[in-house]
């Protein structure tokens, strides 16, 4: 099987993985990553819009499932200890044999 792209090409051979452009350009979100415990996670933080709030994505790049993480909302300028502590809460919930969260 041969992947295309809807519109017949290949693509962009120059195209490299990471933060889509416009979420690169957006003045009130910014991206970097973040090791804890020796998991790579993309930390993404958008201030939500007209409110004192932000919008937190995590996704686990070391994981053993593509693009699984977590999202938190909360107070403006959460602190790189705030962003470990919400790291390792996630990864204490996670079941060791399937790479997700348990159930309960």
């Amino acid at each position: 099987m041969e992947a295309r792209y809807p519109s017949g090409t290949d693509g962009d051979p120059d195209a490299v993985p990471g933060i889509a452009p416009e979420a690169e350009s957006d003045p009130d979100a910014s991206s970097f990553t973040l090791e804890v415990d020796g998991e790579l996670f993309v930390v993404h933080v958008v201030k939500a819009p007209a409110t004192n709030y932000t919008d937190t994505d995590y996704t686990w790049l070391s994981g053993p499932n593509k693009g699984y993480g977590f999202g938190v909302g909360g107070p403006p300028n959460p602190s790189l200890e705030d962003h470990r502590e919400r790291i390792l809460e996630f990864l204490a919930g996670v079941d060791p044999s399937t790479g997700y969260l348990e159930e309960h």
